[in-house]
């Protein structure tokens, strides 16, 4: 039972933490315009909140990673395993097609962050399948 209250509470950390770094993400990007009219030392600061916030969601990851069993931590390990890697080809291909003008659009990292968030979820419940 206790191992279960600590897997709970483990995961709300770690969901509070990403919920806190989507907000500051969107904190930097939109509130130069529409909050305080490009003030770049707000700017400054929110981006600060932002690395901040960003590097407490990594250390909440990380302690859910402690908290798992073998099997839980290799889908997990895996599933980021094969993330990186996919991210890191298809992130240096797509920017290459942009810098060679095969697409008609400037390369934009939204679209890579969007790939590596599929290909994760894809990556776990596929392991999560095989494994479990």
């Amino acid at each position: 039972m206790e191992k279960k209250n600590s897997r709970k509470k483990c995961v709300q950390r770690l969901a509070a933490w990403t919920f806190g770094w989507v907000l500051t993400v969107a904190l930097v990007a939109f509130g130069a315009e529409f909050l305080w009219n490009g003030n770049k030392l707000i700017t400054g600061l929110a981006l600060a909140l932002n690395l901040g916030v960003g590097i407490g969601m990594v250390l909440a990851n990380r302690r859910l990673m402690e908290d798992l069993d073998e099997l839980e931590r290799k889908v997990q390990l895996e599933a980021m395993a094969l993330t990186l890697g996919l991210t890191l080809i298809v992130g240096i291909a797509y920017s290459l097609m942009d810098t060679s003008n095969l697409i008609p659009w400037d390369a934009e990292i939204a679209f890579l962050v969007m790939f590596m968030g599929i290909f994760y979820i894809v990556a776990l419940v596929t392991n999560t399948k095989r494994y479990l």
